[in-house]
């Protein structure tokens, strides 16, 4: 099913969960290590070259940015964890209101954790992940830069990481997405799962 984003414009960056916007909209936090390629896959998603500001440079984004889509929902943009360049108190400044918009945020109704499927499990995106599963946030995982591997090891890859998970504290894995930015790929399985939860959040709020 494709799904058209009509409007995808930005609304606001700030560094405090009270001040992120209030409205009743369902809201999905795309999160991962620095360099991950969370900028490309946003501009990807929303079919905008530019909305989500790329770089070369790991860890420029150091905000929580809101995006407001097809008028009906946020994608937010969170930044980058475990970014090596950033100094200590910055990165205890990041992780705590990353913390404090997924243990706040009501409007929450899933996370997207990206990690780049060339690579092996890093341990932070494990820590992560258990993290978000321990305060009860519903996330997906988002393999990106699929286009660097071919479709037999994309495969292996994803199997290897899967299997990773289940051996620590998950009964079974969380759902998950292949893409690549550069070639399009998972978009379309992406908003088609996004649209699904939408359909019942705004169910759900009609009752």
């Amino acid at each position: 099913m494709y799904v058209h984003i009509k409007t995808a414009n930005f609304v606001i960056s700030n560094s405090e969960v009270a001040k992120c916007p209030n409205e009743l909209l369902p809201e999905y936090a795309f999160i991962g290590r620095s360099n991950v390629g969370k900028s490309s896959l946003i501009n990807m998603l929303t079919e905008r070259k530019s909305l989500a500001k790329t770089s070369g440079r790991p860890g420029k984004t150091q905000l929580i940015n809101h995006f407001k889509i097809n008028e009906n929902w946020f994608l937010v943009d969170l930044p980058g964890y475990g970014y090596a360049r950033v100094s200590k108190k910055d990165k205890k400044t990041f992780q705590k209101y990353i913390t404090d918009y997924f243990t706040q945020r009501e409007q929450l109704v899933c996370a997207f954790v990206l990690v780049d499927i060339r690579h092996s499990p890093q341990q932070i995106d494990m820590d992560f992940m258990e993290w978000l599963g321990e305060h009860q946030v519903p996330f997906c995982i988002i393999f990106t830069k699929a286009d660097k591997l071919k479709p037999g090891a994309i495969q292996r890859h994803v199997t290897e990481y899967l299997q990773e998970l289940e051996k620590g504290a998950w009964e079974e894995a969380p759902a998950y997405f292949v893409t690549s930015s550069s070639k399009g790929m998972g978009r379309d399985e992406l908003l088609a799962y996004i649209d699904g939860i939408n359909l019942d959040f705004f169910k759900a709020v009609q009752k």
